[in-house]
């Protein structure tokens, strides 16, 4: 056997115990939540669980922002500057993180990033001025490009009909970690700190956020010892075996940027993933400030807003993957329109409801609907350009940290009505650019194209691969 044939037949599993279609690179054709096998579901659940990680370093002290605000004597301006920064921080590494993925594949990255950051996650509680609070939670924003390779991951593992589901639901399980952490450290573990000071808040929350700083480290352990980049094995042995060809950074990011579809699921993104965002930061001191809530309760009300990650956005990708099989790339701008439009117009009425009661149930409403148009949005990502997907990821992916940055700064600035209607508006200008997303090979909103006709139920069937145990 000559290196070439070994180095085509090379793969670090030879069986796998999930149907696969080996003409899509031994890509999965289904979703087995139950299992934990590698290296598909292996890689899946270590997504989202790392993901989700990096949103309760990334959120942990948004629901102590009233108490450390009072203690530091900062105003309504310097907290959104922490915000603020704590979400633009990361766009930068968005946009380095995906050549990166393309480059040496998402597990290193993923797992390096997680470290890093849950180190100043468990310096919070030193922060004694505006400005060491600033450069704190700038240093734990990085958390937010993991991101990238969450998406990334699950990208390279599953094939296209079900990879809107797949992306769709560790991104929504990774983003509800902003609803855990507002609701284990604001309602559970700063509560439960503070009883053991005698009540003294201030040492409660300089000491709360050292246990998500911990269980995270941990978790990027994991990630680099019990998982694979891709099917056939990581991306270093893969090389080394001529299974995949070394891929130059500059030119995937090139190929990304190019591309016009990327700018306009960057801006949709601002818009979807964008505000959930600035609601991790906003939801909790907003039903302070206007309806007088406790830290404890605002904190357990604003979870709400994430725990919706439990199914909203996977709930977009699935309706996406549907809506493909249907009418193809049509239905997946289609649907995608219609959950950002939804969204736009919630966050307006949102913005003109007075009572606790009504906000709540339109918070959960909009929410809903931002995060299904999160899952939508990388559920289109995968088609835009296969061979710089993770550059097109980290591009897109920063255009929600950008949308939170100028959303955060509206709110610094402005009144919650002012800002919220700014907001919904923009959402459904962003709408309506999805007229002119047009994917090469594939039928557009008002356009015809190569895949007009619905998908035949034949072409959603899964390729059966060995069934087996695959270690």
């Amino acid at each position: 056997m000559d290196d070439y044939e070994e180095g085509v037949q090379w793969k670090k599993y030879n069986e796998y115990k999930i149907n696969v279609d080996p003409y899509q690179d031994d890509k999965a054709t289904e979703i087995k939540l139950c299992s934990f096998a590698r290296p598909h579901m292996r890689a899946f659940h270590m997504a989202w669980i790392g993901f989700h990680m990096a949103f309760f370093i990334w959120f942990s002290a948004s629901p102590l922002l009233s108490e450390i605000r009072e203690d530091l004597g900062l105003s309504k301006k310097q907290i959104w500057s922490t915000s603020v920064i704590a979400v633009g921080g990361t766009i930068l590494f968005r946009f380095i993180m995906g050549p990166m993925c393309d480059k040496v594949g998402p597990r290193i990255p993923f797992a390096c990033v997680l470290m890093f950051c849950s180190i100043p996650t468990g310096l919070t509680g030193l922060a004694d001025s505006f400005n060491s609070l600033l450069f704190i939670r700038l240093l734990i924003g990085i958390a937010g490009c993991t991101f990238v390779m969450c998406q990334y991951w699950t990208s390279r593992m599953f094939t296209k009909n079900v990879v809107g589901t797949a992306n769709a639901m560790v991104g929504g399980w990774g983003n509800l970690g902003g609803g855990v952490t507002q609701l284990v450290v604001g309602s559970l573990l700063f509560p439960l700190f503070k009883f053991f000071y005698d009540g003294d808040s201030e040492k409660a929350w300089r000491t709360v956020c050292v246990v998500p700083a911990v269980i995270t480290f941990l978790v990027a352990l994991l990630i680099l010892l019990i998982t694979e980049d891709a099917p056939k094995g990581n991306y270093g042995d893969m090389k080394k075996h001529g299974v995949m060809p070394d891929i130059s950074a500059a030119a995937s990011f090139r190929s990304g940027a190019l591309n016009l579809n990327t700018w306009i699921l960057f801006f949709q993104y601002a818009c979807c993933f964008g505000v959930e965002l600035t609601m991790q930061n906003a939801a909790a001191l907003y039903f302070t400030d206007e309806f007088g809530q406790s830290t404890e309760s605002s904190a357990a009300i604003a979870s709400i807003f994430g725990w919706m990650n439990l199914f909203a956005r996977a709930m977009g990708g699935f309706s996406s993957d549907w809506a493909n099989r249907k009418l193809g790339m049509k239905g997946r701008i289609l649907v995608h329109t219609i959950c950002l439009f939804g969204e736009g117009a919630l966050v307006v009425l949102f913005a003109n409801t007075q009572s606790l009661a009504g906000s709540i149930c339109v918070m959960i409403c909009f929410a809903i609907c931002g995060q299904a148009a999160a899952g939508t949005s990388f559920a289109i990502v995968p088609y835009v350009d296969p061979t710089a997907t993770g550059s097109i990821a980290g591009l897109v992916g920063g255009g929600g940290n950008c949308g939170a940055v100028a959303f955060g700064m509206a709110f610094r600035e402005l009144s919650y009505k002012q800002a919220f209607t700014i907001m919904g508006f923009c959402i459904i200008g962003s709408a309506v650019l999805s007229v002119f997303i047009k994917i090469k090979g594939c039928s557009s909103l008002l356009l015809g194209g190569v895949d007009d006709r619905p998908a035949s139920k034949d072409s959603t069937l899964s390729v059966p691969g060995p069934q087996q145990d695959a270690a």
